[in-house]
């Protein structure tokens, strides 16, 4: 028998868009408490993995969990430990930077003229200004850092969520009278995005470290911290990469000259090229591929709803909401909507 809602097409286009804004509304207002959470989510999701193959080994799942979370502290330890006083040292010594630059941006200018061409100091200073560059790198660590603070929150949270998660299946099926479609749709979806999240996450990771070693052979200050950004920034595809590259490219130009910097960008692009466009589409494949429109609005709207973690975390979230779309039938075509040309063209063969 079929139902009949009595609300018209226009109604439950209104009604859901409202809903929509509510939704990004309530997450906004609520930044504080949802980031750690949703940091703890992908903590535990990529920590599921190990978790489930020392349980088929028959390891206790309190011992398992007790030993992920010792690596997860051992870990945020030597974070702390490393990033702290480097991100200390480059904020004090950001401004010498900043006016460094501001000399080489004059020299610049200097140079332009002789060549009979000129250029505005007002577009120096209002559209080419590459000390905001550095400030804004430095805000967006410090953000990140800060989050260190609620480091015991965010381990509780990802200890309850690694207990719960052996019985969340066995939760569906005593909740759900007929569990197999629901159960299959469910256990698809977690796998892709767990799935996409290791893979992303050992990329990233390669990135980050090669990126601190190249930066460190070549001297160039705080390899570790430009390490990180290329770490955290990789989960942001396109243009993640560049804009992880500016500050070390700005920090060679300053110490050295034009010539290292350009071997930094040059390098940047080898590192990128490899794990991003060759070593990551061989493990992950393509079939999760996101348009470059909607990678970029992602990040546009992740950023403005959750700040600088969001930006971060903003591919990974789209990517879970375009598998959770997948998931079901009705809303299939929103999933395709946001794919690449190629992916779309394969799932409609």
């Amino acid at each position: 028998m079929t139902q009949t809602t009595g609300f018209s097409a226009a109604t439950r286009i209104l009604v859901g868009w409202a809903s929509f804004v509510i939704v990004v509304a309530g997450l906004r207002a609520s930044a504080s408490i949802v980031i750690p959470f949703l940091l703890s989510a992908f903590i535990a999701i990529i920590c599921a993995p190990p978790l489930f193959w020392m349980q088929r080994k028959r390891v206790p799942t309190a011992l398992a969990v007790i030993t992920l979370i010792l690596v997860i502290i051992i870990i945020g330890t030597l974070l702390v430990a490393f990033i702290g006083t480097s991100l200390s040292n480059f904020t004090s010594d950001l401004p010498y930077y900043q006016s460094q630059i501001l000399k080489k941006t004059e020299s610049m200018r200097e140079f332009f003229k002789g060549t009979q061409i000129e250029i505005p100091d007002k577009i120096l200073q209002e559209y080419f200004n590459p000390g905001m560059a550095l400030q804004m790198v430095s805000n967006t660590l410090t953000g990140f850092f800060g989050l260190l603070t609620q480091s015991f929150l965010i381990l509780l949270t990802v200890i309850f969520i690694l207990f719960e998660a052996s019985g969340i299946p066995a939760k569906i099926r005593s909740a759900i009278g007929d569990p197999g479609a629901s159960l299959s749709g469910f256990s698809r979806f977690v796998k892709s995005v767990n799935r996409y999240l290791v893979i992303k996450t050992v990329s990233s990771l390669g990135t980050g470290i090669l990126i601190a070693v190249f930066l460190a052979i070549l001297q160039v200050d705080y390899p570790l911290l430009w390490g990180l950004l290329a770490f955290l920034l990789n989960y942001v595809p396109n243009i993640g990469s560049i804009i992880a590259a500016i500050p070390a490219v700005l920090l060679a130009f300053v110490q050295f000259g034009a010539g290292r910097a350009l071997v930094v960008i040059l390098g940047y692009l080898v590192v990128n090229f490899l794990v991003g466009s060759v070593l990551e589409p061989k493990f992950m494949g393509q079939g999760l591929g996101l348009s470059t429109l909607v990678v970029f609005l992602s990040l546009v709207f992740w950023g403005w709803v959750l700040g600088p973690v969001g930006m971060v975390l903003s591919v990974p979230l789209t990517m879970i909401v375009k598998i959770a779309l997948e998931s079901n039938e009705d809303t299939k075509w929103i999933a395709i909507m946001l794919s690449r040309a190629s992916d779309a063209r394969a799932a409609g063969k």
